[in-house]
């Protein structure tokens, strides 16, 4: 393990060979005595996880090989990350979130609790990119909302509570509360009672 600035781990937390705690952001390349990262207790960190500084994490969090996240980030308690993801920071992630291998979730997004975002999902923040106007912006998922795999997400869109999206989906528009997002561009349809995760 590497580490830079001031870190905190919690007990009885594994972390495995080349991880880095704490990476500087560019205002703290030159800096030593900055605030690293906080982690709860019973973490697992993979090899190749990469945390940057400003990071707040809470307990019994795990980590896939090679993960990245970003400074000014806060990540709940029981949250799995999987391998290969991409956290850009200035994200907010509730507690029991379930993020699966290759997904990218891009700066100023809101995640909520007990959301689970299938693999090689895809946020973005840039309406017109690369101009960066209007400003970044990234989706808002509600409470227990699902994102499937390989779906794609348009900036500022907000999944309602215990919504989803289908495999494959590109999400142009918000997606109201239990319903479910399917197809390119996305539809709106009722949700299947098997997918349903709250009353």
């Amino acid at each position: 393990m590497e580490q830079y600035g001031i870190n905190s781990i919690g007990e009885n937390s594994q972390i495995f060979e080349n991880v880095i705690l704490g990476f500087p952001s560019r205002q703290n390349i030159d800096r030593t005595h900055y605030k690293g990262v906080i982690i709860g207790k019973n973490a697992i960190l993979r090899p190749g996880t990469t945390i940057y500084c400003d990071v707040n994490i809470g307990d019994d969090f795990s980590s896939g090989h090679n993960v990245l996240i970003r400074e000014n980030t806060t990540i709940g308690d029981r949250v799995a990350i999987g391998s290969g993801t991409i956290i850009e920071g200035h994200i907010s992630m509730g507690s029991d979130v379930r993020v699966q291998s290759g997904a990218f979730i891009p700066i100023n997004t809101v995640i909520g609790e007990g959301v689970f975002i299938g693999p090689y999902a895809v946020l973005t923040n840039d309406r017109y990119p690369p101009t960066g106007l209007p400003a970044l912006v990234g989706p808002i998922i509600e409470d227990y909302a699902i994102i499937g795999a390989n779906s794609t997400l348009l900036p500022g869109i907000r999944l309602g509570r215990g919504s989803a999206v289908a495999a494959g989906a590109v999400v142009t528009r918000d997606v109201p509360a239990g319903t479910l997002a399917v197809g390119v561009p996305a539809r709106i349809q009722p949700l299947p009672d098997a997918m349903r995760r709250i009353a």
